[in-house]
């Protein structure tokens, strides 16, 4: 879809700022869920103080400041260690073990993985299983001031209570506040900025984790989406969605169902 121009007499407030943001600041909010976003960011500018939607972008303009609380608030960054903990025994029961009858060092990409607990929870079940594999994780959000907590590995303690005793042994050091991840954990991980809705994908991946993301865009970005996430997969590679995110035509797009949850490439 071009967003080169616009007919002012056409389009309503929210619709003119959704293309002021992308054309003055690269921020594509085109594709998301209205309701929701315009929630958060009538919320934000209240507590900012801001009186209209113009005087925004001017403000994000000005500061950086501004502009990364902006992308910050709008990021939806709930994430758990071994979250929904049901689907991650299908994982190390079901899933890994098909992966690696094929391929015992797996290209793994976690899309939209917040603080890291997704693919920090990951590298910890491959090194339980699969230990001896040259594994790969991708894991990429498109906020940097999350990537920079997830590269991090420190949590507080509460948000470890998800991790069971004999791996939070083995994987977390005790610090300050909380715990930090071990080294020997994140030599697995690469974290980087990507932009599901701009960037290209990365492709030939056995496993391809995107939880809880596509449920805050509309359906059209939706379909769009999973055929991506689609071709990014080699062939018998899966991808695991979230407990709301059931692909209802994932049999029009071309995948077959492994499991509840979990779409498999023929």
């Amino acid at each position: 879809m071009k967003i080169d121009s616009i007919d002012d007499g056409k389009i309503d407030e929210y619709e003119k700022f959704i293309f002021d943001l992308k054309r003055n600041l690269d921020v594509d909010l085109r594709g998301y869920k209205r309701p929701q976003m315009e929630r958060r960011i009538n919320s934000l500018m209240r507590t900012l103080k801001i009186q209209d939607y113009n005087s925004f972008i001017l403000e994000m303009k000005r500061e950086k400041a501004v502009l990364d609380r902006f992308i910050d608030h709008l990021t939806i960054n709930v994430s758990q260690f071994f979250r929904n903990d049901t689907q991650w025994v299908v994982v190390e029961e079901k899933i890994l073990p098909l992966l690696l009858s094929k391929n015992k060092n797996l290209r793994i990409w976690s899309a939209g993985c917040s603080t890291g607990e997704e693919p920090y929870t990951m590298s910890m079940i491959l090194r339980k299983i699969a230990p001896e594999g040259k594994h790969h994780i991708l894991a990429t959000d498109f906020d940097n001031n999350v990537l920079n907590k997830a590269r991090a590995g420190i949590y507080p303690a509460k948000q470890i209570e998800t991790v069971p005793d004999k791996i939070r042994k083995a994987y977390f050091n005790e610090c300050e506040g909380g715990y930090v991840v071990k080294e020997d954990l994140k030599k697995m991980i690469e974290f980087r900025s990507h932009n599901l809705l701009r960037d290209s994908f990365p492709q030939e991946l056995d496993l391809i984790i995107c939880r809880n993301v596509v449920i805050y865009f509309k359906e059209e970005t939706k379909n769009y989406l999973y055929r991506k996430l689609f071709s990014a997969l080699r062939p018998q590679g899966i991808l695991f969605t979230g407990s709301t995110e059931q692909i209802i035509n994932y049999r029009d797009i071309g995948f077959e169902q492994a499991a509840v949850f979990f779409y498999k490439k023929p």
